[in-house]
């Protein structure tokens, strides 16, 4: 019974779990697929940064910011250009997207402790992965135990202090040990995958997740990082506003309380300057990990993924956060680089979930028959030019979205509104198209689709309420913060 060992779960997980972790091992023994691995099986490097917007990459056309690092795996592997994450049913939007990455699902169908589903990492291991993790897991210790072998540096959270972060590391005897704070959450993250790679010897393949906490905020940078975009401080979104043109439903989210309002030019690009600023750092630190990875040997026969939970706002619609379905809030990088990834970019719709079984396809080891998620490959072969015709984005009881090619419908059901965008021509999501009359049959298919989608993925949010809120914004209703919002602990390190 070695997969159902390999597994590792405790006598006290719930009933669930077990019958899910039961069955994965008699699938394994049944097909013989927990056999040794093949010499050939690929490693895995999963790079995933925190709250980086898809449009904050050199490569991908910013020249406002520096990331050579991140434009290299561009210019050498494979870009989705239109990549999301689904949505999110918190605040905390971070931790249903992990949710969906790890399992493939689509978080309707899936716990926010992944205590109820099979994990990516946990089935690499059933199948003679050695799984490594460093970073932040914003989904429960239980979960992770379960999925990885090793692990040094994790935080159990889902912010703090970059200085800060509070750290623990897997022992031996598979329990969570030396809780510390110690070192920049870039670096330290980095240091941990590092010393992991240099030290690998072993005939197995591994898997290794880097979960950074870059770049969400407390946006404090390091001076030079910092420094270098103050300087020249980078432009305003293009779709900047000074506040939302109407109350969507959550303004007064914690995202929302890190400027005053109305939002003013000087405090965004202030804010912008300290959002690059850490995703250089984070950029420089992605440069040492592939650096560590070449010298050790590993490069040739590694495949490197890079990517984000979500996006943010910062400025655009007048919004800060991550709590809208706006393209700037859920889009999200995603590069694959490795062995017989062509270089080239595709603008197939496609999910941060996805992953699961595109991974597990790299891996050549079957994927549950349950997910959500697609296999992406025939993107870079060239097999498929999409592989779905629409797309669905979803938040709270806030907003209901769904998208094709060129257009782009919200709906807001608790103020009963409705925005169509048409993303060819209006990317930056500024010209409601709803009440022309030539877009009428659009908004009504498109309407139809979202509530396909709904029933697809089993979202049982209405789209109309009997509340007659049409959002009025009233400026002087939110509550005002300081010009410029920063923890205690970062004025005193800074200030």
């Amino acid at each position: 019974m070695p997969a159902i060992h390999i597994l590792n779960i405790p006598a006290s997980a719930p009933v669930s779990l077990k019958r899910i972790s039961l069955s994965l091992g008699i699938v394994c023994l049944l097909f013989s697929a927990c056999r040794a691995p093949e010499p050939d099986r690929p490693n895995i490097l999963f790079l995933f940064a925190d709250d980086q917007r898809a449009d904050t990459i050199g490569a991908w056309g910013n020249a406002g910011v520096s990331t050579p690092n991140i434009d290299q795996l561009a210019r050498e592997g494979f870009s989705f250009l239109a990549n999301y994450n689904m949505g999110g049913n918190s605040g905390a939007v971070c931790i249903p997207s992990r949710a969906m990455v790890n399992s493939g699902k689509a978080y309707f169908r899936v716990q926010h402790d992944l205590n109820d589903t099979v994990l990516l990492p946990e089935l690499l291991g059933a199948h003679g992965y050695t799984t490594f993790a460093t970073g932040k897991w914003h989904n429960g210790p239980s979960s992770w135990l379960r999925a990885f072998q090793r692990g040094k540096a994790v935080f159990f959270g889902g912010m703090s202090d970059h200085t800060r972060v509070p750290l623990q590391d897997l022992a031996p005897d598979g329990t969570l040990i030396n809780e510390r704070e110690e070192g920049f959450s870039s670096e330290v993250f980095a240091d941990a995958v590092i010393e992991f790679l240099r030290t690998y010897s072993e005939d197995a393949p591994f898997y290794a997740y880097v979960a950074f906490t870059a770049p969400h905020d407390p946006r404090q940078p390091p001076m030079p990082y910092r420094e270098m975009y103050y300087e020249n401080l980078p432009p305003l979104p293009l779709n900047f506003l000074p506040h939302h043109p109407f109350e969507i439903g959550d303004m007064q989210v914690r995202d929302e309380q890190l400027a005053a309002w109305p939002r003013t030019p000087a405090l965004i690009r202030d804010q912008i300057a300290e959002y690059y600023g850490l995703i250089s750092h984070l950029d420089t630190q992605v440069g040492r990990i592939l650096k560590a990875l070449e010298e050790a040997g590993h490069a040739e026969n590694t495949y490197v993924i890079y990517a984000a939970d979500h996006g943010l706002a910062v400025g655009s619609h007048g919004l800060l956060g991550k709590q809208s379905v706006y393209e700037h809030s859920q889009r999200s990088p995603l590069i694959i680089t490795g062995p017989k990834i062509p270089h080239g970019s595709s603008v197939a719709l496609t999910y941060l979930f996805d992953l699961f079984p595109t991974i597990s396809a790299l891996a050549n080891i079957p994927s549950p028959i349950d997910l959500d998620g697609l296999n992406l490959s025939g993107l870079w072969t060239g097999e498929q030019e999409k592989i779905r015709d629409s797309l669905f984005l979803a938040y709270t009881d806030v907003a209901r979205a769904v998208r094709d090619n060129r257009y782009k419908l919200i709906r807001y059901p608790q103020i009963n509104r409705t925005q169509l965008f048409d993303l060819q021509d209006d990317p930056d999501e500024m010209q409601n198209l709803v009440n022309d009359s030539s877009h009428s049959k659009r908004v009504e298919e498109l309407t139809t689709l979202l509530v396909e989608w709904q029933q697809r993925v089993g979202d049982t949010q209405s789209l109309v309420t009997e509340s007659i809120d049409t959002g009025t914004l009233n400026i002087d209703k939110l509550e005002r913060s300081p010009d410029r919002w920063q923890p205690p602990w970062i004025i005193q390190k800074y200030f």
